[in-house]
């Protein structure tokens, strides 16, 4: 699939990977909708993508308020008319202990990154139903493959991605509507600095992982080529994080030996 001129839909798209996709698929020539809480950071991205009010709309959302997300949707379709590829990039990351971590810090990274990106596919798939076409594609995480230490609710929440998502593939196969699947390990964002900690305050500082991570155009690139080749997952990331991926396929008693020693912190 050739990207060019396809009407493309970014949550959190204020920051990180999500921004770096904006710029991506500007010198793509797509039209793209812009979602995340902060209106400001978002006007700061379309206007460093050059986006004008013609190929470029600001639409604020917050992933835990699905009751808005049909209106939202709605202001898609008056401006554009149709939606080509609905990327779900919204989240937010966990470094802390499940015995220290509130159950209510455990429920919103829950609702943001699991029930919120569903609520809003759903919004979504009645119109890509009805053409006949579409494209998902769902930023988790390496550890919607594998769970790591410090990570407890937000690998549950990213490997319910992986369940819900891979389901609905084999659901819209006949439909050709299509879902990718993007798991990076370390990228080199904010996501550490506004992760959450035991008591749901943000830890405020970037974690070594983290600091080493491949660029957040790097990890943009891999996902635009994933989407245009129609692929079923895309692995993005240093070789450790990808090698984990295998060596818990293969060599499961050996990869949970060596996962409780891994500084992932």
């Amino acid at each position: 699939m050739n990207l060019e001129n396809k009407v493309v839909w970014v949550t959190g798209a204020s920051s990180g990977i999500g921004e770096a996709l904006v710029y991506q698929l500007a010198k793509k020539k797509c039209k793209i909708i812009l979602s995340a809480r902060r209106v400001s950071e978002l006007e700061r991205v379309k206007n460093q993508a050059q986006l004008t009010d013609e190929n470029g709309l600001i639409l604020p959302l917050d992933m835990e308020n699905p009751d808005t997300f049909q209106t939202a949707f709605e202001q898609v379709i008056n401006r554009f008319n149709h939606l080509d590829v609905l990327i779900l990039n919204a989240g937010v990351s966990q470094r802390s202990l499940a015995k220290d971590t509130l159950f209510e810090v455990d429920k919103k990274i829950l609702n943001l990154n699991f029930l919120g990106t569903v609520a809003l596919t759903k919004t979504v798939l009645p119109h890509f139903l009805k053409r006949k076409q579409g494209h998902y594609a769902v930023v988790t995480s390496v550890t919607g493959l594998y769970g790591t230490p410090w990570r407890t609710a937000y690998a549950a929440s990213k490997h319910a991605l992986h369940g819900f998502f891979d389901s609905l593939r084999a659901e819209l196969h006949d439909d050709h509507i299509y879902v990718t699947l993007i798991a990076p390990g370390f990228v080199k964002t904010a996501i550490s600095l506004n992760a959450l900690t035991a008591d749901g305050t943000p830890l405020n500082q970037m974690d070594e992982g983290q600091s080493k991570g491949i660029s957040a155009e790097k990890c943009a690139k891999d996902i635009i080529y994933g989407i245009e080749k129609k692929k079923n997952l895309v692995l993005t990331g240093g070789f450790k994080e990808i090698f984990g991926v295998y060596l818990k396929r293969f060599f499961p008693g050996i990869f949970a030996r060596m996962i409780r020693k891994l500084k992932v912190r």
